[in-house]
């Protein structure tokens, strides 16, 4: 998931920070937002409202520091991706990996 985050960003893709995040979203432009498991709890409820409010899925999974890493830059808690096909190709990613998960605990 991280190497396409950094590729999303890389195509111009992604958005930056809770407050362009929330912007973006407004506007309609943001079809997923990934938020940091570290993130305050400030930030995850100003997120998951709006979320809710524009319709916006929300991914919960990476730590900030995993997801600074994949834009190679420093404490980054909020990113919302623009382009629906990346958007997709996370949320697939994403349940791929929930489903991985599932058959491991059943096993």
């Amino acid at each position: 998931m991280k190497d396409n985050i950094g590729l999303a960003y890389r195509a111009r893709k992604v958005v930056v920070g809770t407050d362009v995040t929330i912007t973006a979203m407004r506007n309609g432009k943001v079809q997923l937002i990934l938020l940091a498991t570290d993130a305050s709890h400030t930030t995850k409820k100003k997120v998951y409202d709006k979320a809710k409010t524009y319709q916006v899925e929300v991914i919960e999974e990476l730590s900030s520091h995993d997801i600074s890493y994949a834009l190679g830059k420093d404490d980054i808690k909020v990113i919302g991706i623009t382009d629906r096909g990346f958007s997709q190709l996370l949320m697939n990613q994403r349940r791929k990996w929930w489903y991985a998960c599932q058959q491991e605990t059943i096993s």
